[in-house]
């Protein structure tokens, strides 16, 4: 079953979320992103005014959950980058939650997001706002992942029957896949032919059926997670100390290799070692997300545990597309949730599933 971290446990639980979590809310999602999930200033402005025009949205977790509640997952698909520039149309959400209601059969009451890393883990609150929804403290991922194909439901066994797609334009297109990696093939299709942005909607759960299913209380340990950052006069050690992370390293980016290859950006990342880590050198493979930290021909950390590249000063995390020569860097890394650790979660989310023919190593037992 998914479990929560040890902050997201003993921490004062949250029920509401207000304009005033947002900023916090977005620091805390860039962190979880691992490198990917796409920026969050656009999204934290859209639903910052979304939650000030429609008032807070309830957060409940699973279970709070009630036999005639309906949990469905919505999230952005796409190129980040365009989606700053290209902004969800006025009523497209509606008619996404409209048509799937039609396909349900009954009404949906409680968004969840898919991933927590990025965008992606701001936006549904926004959504939820504007439709009149509460929001289930999970997710699907408890990071972000390139793959539709990798999510907790996935590893559970729980099918998906069908998703939804819909454009700025009005477009609604429902697909029914044989399994996860054609819904990924198919979505990005038509993502393309859409303009590169689109939402969608999809993976509809019972109370009975999300249990052991999602990775709970990642809401709002993003949340957690950005007060601590935003409050602290040494916000590296506060967010590590908040995650139960660790730093690997600090020291500046010597060597960047980044290329946009079949929709994803891959390449590494050498960061040189400064301070107490003068004569160290790391090298970060990336394919969206952040994937292995190696030094010394050593592989520290890998997926499916997190790696996160944040400014050395301020604490913020430094997504794949935004890393520059020259930045000064602390690379941070913590565990995974349990359920990417059984062999159907490494399976689907380990490093062979990324091409690397090398053993998975929980992060716990890399000794430095």
């Amino acid at each position: 079953m998914a479990q929560t971290s040890s902050a997201a446990r003993t921490a004062a639980p949250i029920t509401e979320i207000t304009a005033d979590d947002i900023a916090a809310l977005g620091v805390g999602t860039a962190i979880f992103g691992t490198g990917g999930g796409g920026a969050v200033y656009t999204a934290q402005i859209m639903v910052e005014n979304a939650l000030r025009a429609h008032g807070p949205v309830r957060l409940v977790t699973v279970d709070d959950l009630g036999p005639d509640d309906v949990v469905i997952l919505m999230s952005g698909i796409g190129a980040p980058t365009v989606g700053i520039e290209m902004l969800s149309a006025t009523g497209q959400i509606h008619a996404l939650l409209a048509e799937a209601e039609r396909l349900l059969g009954r009404r949906v009451t409680t968004l969840m997001a898919a991933e927590i890393g990025g965008s992606n883990g701001v936006q549904p609150i926004g959504w939820a706002a504007r439709l009149g929804l509460q929001i289930l403290d999970a997710d699907g991922m408890g990071r972000a992942f390139p793959d539709a194909a990798m999510v907790a439901m996935n590893v559970a066994g729980i099918a998906c029957e069908w998703a939804v797609q819909s454009d700025v334009v009005g477009n609604i297109s429902v697909m029914k896949t044989i399994d996860l990696h054609w819904l990924e093939r198919h979505a990005r299709a038509l993502t393309v032919a859409s303009g590169s942005i689109c939402i969608g909607a999809h993976y509809p759960m019972t109370a009975d059926t999300v249990r052991g299913a999602v990775i709970e209380g990642t809401v709002s340990a993003a949340i957690r997670v950005g007060h601590a950052l935003m409050s602290s006069s040494d916000p590296v050690a506060a967010v590590a100390a908040e995650l139960d992370a660790r730093v690997l390293m600090t020291g500046k980016i010597t060597d960047l290799d980044r290329r946009t290859v079949g929709g994803f950006v891959r390449g590494s990342v050498t960061i040189t070692g400064t301070g107490a880590d003068r004569g160290r050198l790391q090298r970060l493979e990336l394919q969206n997300e952040n994937l292995l930290v190696l030094e010394d021909g050593e592989v520290l950390v890998s997926v499916p545990d997190l790696i996160t590249i944040i400014d050395a000063e301020t604490g913020h995390a430094i997504t794949t597309e935004m890393l520059r020569f020259g930045q000064r860097v602390s690379v941070l890394a913590w565990a995974c949730d349990p359920i990417w650790r059984t062999p159907r979660g490494l399976e689907l989310a380990g490093p062979a599933a990324f091409g690397y023919d090398l053993p998975y190593v929980p992060f716990e037992g890399v000794a430095r």
